[in-house]
């Protein structure tokens, strides 16, 4: 595990804020590894009525340990693309990478 940030987790002011390549409509909800200097994340939910941001905002509080509220979407709403700003947590990529998939 990485003790320093990688390149996808960004310290701004007392956020983080992680870059993410997001699939949605996966068997299952697990980070997979990075893309493009992003942490690909693999999402259970389909890519409509804003189910699949809801779902991922949901899994990085629960991964993360903080509330729904600490999480939040800053870029990205309608792209595979996103920027997610989270507040509360030290080294979020450490357990973030602890639930990777192989």
């Amino acid at each position: 595990m990485h003790s320093d940030p990688p390149v996808w987790a960004h310290r701004v002011g007392a956020d983080w804020h992680l870059d993410l390549h997001v699939q949605p409509g996966a068997k299952v909800t697990a980070a997979a590894g990075e893309h493009g200097g992003r942490l690909k994340l693999k999402i259970s939910a389909p890519p409509v009525d804003n189910k699949a941001n809801a779902h991922l905002l949901d899994w990085l509080a629960k991964q993360l340990g903080v509330p729904k509220l600490a999480v939040r979407l800053i870029r990205g709403e309608t792209s595979r693309q996103k920027t997610v700003a989270v507040c509360g947590v030290d080294t979020p990529w450490r357990d973030i990478e602890k639930n990777r998939n192989p």
